[in-house]
């Protein structure tokens, strides 16, 4: 159940990220656009691909991943905020999402290594 609620969420935030892309080139922003737009997807990716992982080791990897290209959207939202590409209400918005995804991450990861001892 969780894990559906985490991909949901990945896939809903992946959204937000493509359409923050087009917003963003739109405006001929385009080295942060074109990296945001990695990380920020391949978190639900990476958190699909973990759905259908090969055993546990491989799960937990996958999740990890997810969880660095969180980390890394985190990065992207604030840097483009402080060069003033988005708005602070654009901002908050996307960076709390990221959040709740790496809050979900974290859990899920430290829930599947104890389940895998």
């Amino acid at each position: 159940m969780k894990e559906n609620k985490l991909a949901e969420m990945s896939m809903e935030f992946s959204v937000d990220i493509i359409n923050l892309v087009k917003n963003l080139k739109a405006n001929r922003e385009s080295i942060i656009s074109n990296q945001i737009g990695r990380s920020g997807t391949s978190i639900g990716a990476n958190i699909h691909e973990a759905q259908y992982a090969q055993g546990k080791k491989d799960f937990i990897s996958k999740l990890e991943i997810a969880l660095k290209e969180a980390s890394e959207t985190g990065y992207w939202l604030e840097l483009l905020h402080r060069t003033k590409h988005i708005d602070e209400h654009s901002y908050k918005e996307l960076s709390s999402k990221c959040a709740s995804l790496r809050v979900m991450l974290i859990a899920s990861c430290r829930t599947a290594k104890e389940n895998n001892k």
